[in-house]
Order: structure tokens, then sequence, then C-alpha cells
């Protein structure tokens, strides 16, 4: 099987001049006071958008956004994302106040071609995220209800089996939108003969986190470079105290097992050699360089936290990175929202834009980082929407959301 795209959605509906196309992106936005605070995830959408436009069709955006509850949650609806929408496309965005009732049904009939309309959070709805199969079915009925197609486009989510993202590909002729083949495309590249040396960069906080992306990438890497969070517990797993740093007491024997499967293949495993120490976890905390040997020899003892790679391992992290073909990055070194703690995401970010191959930025908080620190996103070869999508998708899982649109 293959996937089913745009081209093969005209092929078998025929011409989407006038047809109602649903189409379910990722505009699951960081919102601040109603502020959108990083609209990448909307910019993406908007290549698919626009296509449909192009064509004609009456286009029907449905997303999520936060995690309300299964009922109406003014702090989570999508009417600012509507908004930023329709600046980026340069037209009239219309907005529904509910997903399914009154006013998406009024909005809908009165779209014109070409015209374009957002409704409101899927979420409010709790038969969009139900684990009763029959209850998610009967919301994508409504849904379907709206539409003569449906379109996927929101990576971000094809992990998860609901109502939206899997049992409407089911109901309405469907097919992936134009940012689900670029994604793919590009972890098919980090999965099916990588250019070499290939080179993995994990951070985070929890190791728990990356287990199965560890176990799936360890044979098929050159390099795996260890940071954020989740490095305590490789450290302490090599037997070096950490003081009161984040440590997963319970993966330590998995990732002992880790570093002597590394070493047993060959995979160069690089670990920070120093950590920025701090006194709290506090934008403001006092912070001292300390050998990632000797963490507790700072003057905060016991108690400091680690809460950044150091700079000696940053620029050890970045040679490391530009000397590879493929380069592939989830999760910021340390505490980058504190500007103090900031400098090893940084540096890796730098780093991974003067990469002379293939340079990818697993979505989630490494993409909320660049951007923050001031990267535009054509600095990169890809910045992934995917998040946890994507590093299931590396883990080697089968994603419900792909399969539905016949990805194999």
């Amino acid at each position: 099987m293959t996937l089913r795209t745009l081209e093969s959605l005209k092929e078998s509906v025929g011409s989407l001049d006038g047809r109602r196309v649903i189409v379910r992106c990722d505009l699951n936005v960081p919102l601040r006071d109603g502020v959108i605070t990083d609209d990448g995830r909307v910019r993406a959408s908007v290549p698919t958008l626009k296509a449909l436009i192009d064509q004609g069709a009456r286009v029907i955006v449905c997303s999520h956004l936060g995690r309300p509850e299964g009922a109406p949650d003014p702090q989570y609806s999508l009417a600012p994302v509507a908004a930023r929408l329709g600046e980026l496309l340069g037209q009239p965005v219309a907005f529904a106040a509910d997903t399914v009732g009154a006013s998406a049904q009024d909005a809908v009939a009165a779209l014109q071609p070409g015209g374009v309309v957002v409704l409101e959070n899927l979420r409010f709805n709790p038969g969009e995220t139900s684990k009763d199969d029959a209850e998610r079915r009967a919301f994508a009925e409504q849904l379907a209800a709206l539409g003569d197609a449906f379109v996927s486009d929101g990576f971000g989510v094809v992990h998860r089996k609901q109502a939206s993202v899997y049992d409407l590909a089911q109901i309405l002729p469907s097919a992936a939108g134009l940012l689900i083949e670029a994604e793919l495309k590009v972890l098919d590249r980090l999965t099916e003969n990588p250019e070499r040396p290939y080179t993995v960069v994990l951070g985070g906080s929890k190791v728990s986190d990356k287990l199965g992306v560890i176990s799936h990438l360890l044979p098929r890497v050159d390099r795996l470079l260890v940071g954020g969070g989740m490095l305590f517990t490789f450290l302490a797993a090599q037997g070096h105290a950490v003081a009161a740093s984040l440590l997963e007491k319970d993966q330590l024997d998995t990732v002992r097992g880790y570093i002597a499967e590394a070493a047993e293949r060959g995979v160069e495993l690089v670990l920070p050699t120093d950590v920025v120490v701090a006194a709290s976890f506090s934008a403001d905390a006092a912070h001292e360089v300390a050998a990632a040997d000797a963490i507790e020899a700072t003057s905060f003892g016991a108690s400091g936290i680690g809460l950044d790679i150091g700079p000696d391992s940053a620029a050890r992290f970045a040679d490391a990175i530009r000397g590879s073909k493929t380069v592939f990055w989830n999760g910021p070194m340390g505490v980058f929202e504190f500007p103090a703690f900031a400098a090893g995401t940084k540096a890796v970010a730098e780093a991974l834009t003067e990469t002379d191959g293939l340079s990818v930025v697993g979505g989630g908080d490494s993409a909320a980082a660049v951007r923050q620190l001031g990267f535009a996103d054509d600095q990169f070869g890809h910045i992934s929407t995917g998040g946890g999508a994507s590093l299931e998708f590396l883990e080697g899982k089968k994603l419900p959301g792909l399969e539905v649109l016949g990805w194999a």
C-alpha cells in the first residue's frame, strides 16, 4: 500500500472545485493571554490549505488546542489561531463557535469556493479523544456530515487513534496533505540509508520518554549525543553523583544496557564533560560550571541542580554535529527558557545550521527553542511539527493516522 495524496484524492473524487474538504491540521500552538507565542504549526499548515484554495475547494479546518476536558473552555479557543491563519493566507477566515453544531453548520453552508472556515477546538467534544469506539465514531460521523472529502495534515497527531485523525479518514474519501508528505520523506531519510556520519542528539527531561527511540536508533547511528535532564541518569549509571539533578533511578539498569550496547556496536556515545549547576530551579539562580564527574563539588554541594550542559560539552557537541552528514535532534540541552541556561541548546542549534547535510529539528520543545533563540526555520533542513509522532515513527511503531491513509 502507498500513501494516498492530494493527487490521488482528485483522481478518486474528481474536481475539488466547490467541494467541501475537511482538513485536519495540527494548530496546537502555545498561547499566552490569548496571544500566539509560536505560530510555526500555523505556518506549516498553509501550503496544503493554499493548494486546496487554488483548486476552488471550500475548506473546513479542524484541530485541537491544549487539553480541555471534553467541554468548551475559553482559554483553549482556536479563535486567535483562525485570525492568524487569515493573516498568513491573505484572505478572510471564518470561525465557527462550535465543532459540529449550528455555528459550524451555518459557517460551512456560507462558504464560497476558495473560502476557509476554522471550527472550534475538536477536544471541546468528548467524542474526539474517546477510548470508546462507538462514541468516537459517532463524533466522526457528525464531522463527516460537514464535508465531501477529508485531508489529514496534522502530523503531530497521527500517532493518536482519534475521531478526526482515524475514524474520519475511514468515512470520507481521504488523503494526506503536503505537510504529512514532507514529514514522511524526511523521516524516511533518517531511517532508510541515511547519509553518514549519522548523529542523533537527544535531550529533554526524561530518559523514559526516549527509551524507544534510543533502542531503535542505536543500530542505525554513528553517534549518539545526550544532554538535557536525561543526561544525569546516564551519569549516575556510570557511577557519578548528580546532586539534586533530575534522576530516574528506575531507568539506571536500562541506561547501563544502552551504554554497553553502544560500545558493542561501535556507536560513539557522547556525554557531557561539564555541567552548569545551579543553586535552585529559577531564572536568576546562582550557578557554576562543574565537571560532569564532580557535580557535588560546587559550592551548592548535594543540593545543586544541573540545568544545562557546560561550555566544553557544548563545543564538543557542536563539533560532532558539524562533522555529520545527517543529524536528528530532539530535546533541549538545558532549561532554555531561562537565558542563563540556554547556551547549550543554542550551541547545538547553531551547529545544526552549519551542517553540510540533512539537519532535522524534531519538533516539540526543540522547535520552540530554536525560534525562541532567534533562529529562522529555513536555517535548518527540516523542522518537524511531529514531536511525539516523530519519535514513535523513529521507534518503528505503526501510527494509526498514517495506516488509515494507506501508509504501510
